[in-house]
């Protein structure tokens, strides 16, 4: 049995997959390079953990392929003295990284089980500064407010109330339509509004609550 030598494919998937798809910040590659994204992946799926694949996580969810996970990171560019929020946990590799990147992350999972396997996985890594909270996104209410705002699944259109959460000028980052044609965005909370950036085409699973409501058809 060949032992899979994670620091090289780690290294590749930086090199052979992250950067050619722009992803050029030194810092977001310098956290890519560190984390151990096996670490964070089932054990089935562990030898897949730096393959070009979105890795099923249960209830449907899947983890994101590395190269959309390494543009989120670079779109919101969390900075060290800044507030995130994470909407879908899933395996805890992004907050994991976000955590790294930020001051303080708050990262909400609907599912109790994947919310206590990523605070399992964060604790390995020693990342004490991300709190898992487990809530739907949909329901969630609190009074504070952050910087940016990373939504890890899905939505047919970003909900207003996740605007609210935002800082004036903070940014979130979504992905965002119908499948399988849908965009990944960068929406700018501003003083006249909020203004969007068109990133680049994507599809992901949607997050519950988020999905299209099936067309009634007679």
């Amino acid at each position: 049995m060949s032992t899979i030598d994670y620091a090289k494919a780690r290294e590749l998937m930086v090199e052979q997959q992250v950067r050619p798809w722009e992803v050029l910040d030194e810092r977001v590659l310098e956290v890519i390079s560190a984390m151990p994204r096996e670490q964070f992946v089932a054990e089935a799926h562990r030898a897949l953990a730096y393959a070009d694949l979105a890795l099923p996580l249960g209830h449907g969810q899947r983890m994101m392929k590395p190269v959309v996970e390494g543009r989120a990171l670079q779109s919101i560019l969390a900075k060290p003295f800044e507030e995130v929020l994470e909407v879908g946990t899933g395996s805890g590799y992004l907050a994991a990284c976000l955590g790294r990147l930020a001051r303080d992350v708050v990262s909400l999972e609907l599912y109790p089980e994947l919310a206590d396997a990523a605070r399992e996985r964060l604790a390995e890594q020693r990342i004490t500064n991300v709190e898992v909270v487990q809530a739907d996104a949909m329901a969630w209410t609190t009074s504070r407010r952050f910087d940016a705002i990373c939504v890890s699944g899905a939505v047919l259109e970003v909900p207003e109330r996740f605007m609210e959460w935002l800082k004036p000028g903070g940014r979130l980052f979504a992905v965002r339509g119908r499948s399988p044609a849908m965009e990944a965005v960068l929406v700018h909370h501003d003083v006249n509004g909020p203004r969007t950036e068109s990133l680049f085409e994507t599809d992901l699973p949607y997050l519950v609550g988020a999905a299209p409501v099936p067309a009634f058809e007679l």
